[in-house]
């Protein structure tokens, strides 16, 4: 017969990001676990005063901005154009999205009063975008956003309510080249994320059409999707398009090893990965 880990020091492990072989050891009676977890939780915190010293002194800003800088470059490198919107937006972009009143997402949205919300993805914004330079640009257009997004989530391992969204799209895109270009944008986010060994899930839905989920094991970092869609008309958009769209925070997490999304994402009391309340 064996033994876990106790609720709180589990807790603890995983405020100190223990790896999952950690989290996942097992022990014959509790005077060895509780030796086991002193040691554990020196080691993880001795880690963690080491990594906020790398910070201090030679990195100088989380691990998050500088995934931030990686993708925008390559992108920008690409020939995408970097846009930046508003994180409040209408009631009426939302439904333009299909997400009424009655839509299983509409309960997660932060309203800041009946007309008005906080954006729970980029999506509007870059329709409204791409409907004015359509007249100003010849196509294709290229643009994408990285910006904050804001959900009602359960607080879970993989969740957050406030998170930041990566969003690439190409309007003009031939229509016998869209699932072909969604796999190459896959690949320059993965690469510059430093993310190996990644699938591509293919799927198709009356609500979203062609999608191409980007997975690592059962994580889903991206989704892509194309049109023509049914939306489009909504927004004045006629012509083919390929979009992708990454959570950065769920991006870093895979590539650090991490097994708490909280640690790396905005937060007052986790910096850089490492949580605060250590001695």
């Amino acid at each position: 017969m064996t033994i876990s880990w106790s609720k709180v020091q589990l807790q603890r492990l995983i405020e100190l990001n223990a790896t999952a072989e950690q989290l996942d050891m097992s022990f014959t009676d509790t005077a060895s676990r509780n030796r086991a977890f002193q040691d554990a939780e020196y080691e993880l915190v001795k880690r963690g005063k080491q990594k906020l010293e790398e910070l201090r002194k030679v990195k100088h800003r989380p691990g998050l901005l500088d995934l931030e800088d990686q993708l925008a470059r390559v992108l920008r490198q690409h020939g995408f154009v970097q846009v930046v919107t508003p994180a409040i937006i209408s009631k009426s972009a939302l439904a333009k999205m299909t997400i009424s009143d009655e839509h299983p997402l509409f309960s997660q949205v932060f309203w800041l009063d009946n007309k008005r919300c906080l954006r729970p993805m980029l999506a509007p914004n870059l329709y409204t975008l791409w409907k004015d330079l359509i007249r100003l640009w010849e196509k294709p257009i290229r643009i994408f956003e990285i910006g904050t997004c804001y959900r009602k989530e359960s607080q879970g391992a993989q969740h957050l309510n406030e998170f930041t969204m990566l969003n690439v799209t190409e309007l003009g895109t031939p229509v016998e080249e869209r699932h072909s270009r969604l796999e190459e944008m896959a690949q320059w986010i993965m690469e510059a994320a430093e993310i190996k060994d990644y699938g591509l899930l293919s799927e198709s839905s009356v609500v979203y059409g062609d999608t191409i989920d980007v997975m690592k094991g059962e994580v889903e970092l991206g989704s892509g999707a194309m049109g023509p869609h049914f939306m489009d008309e909504k927004w004045g958009i006629f012509d083919s398009w390929v979009g992708i769209g990454f959570g950065l925070e769920r991006l870093l997490m895979i590539r650090e090893g991490t097994q708490n999304v909280q640690s790396i994402a905005r937060s007052l009391t986790y910096l850089d990965g490492v949580r605060l309340n250590i001695k």
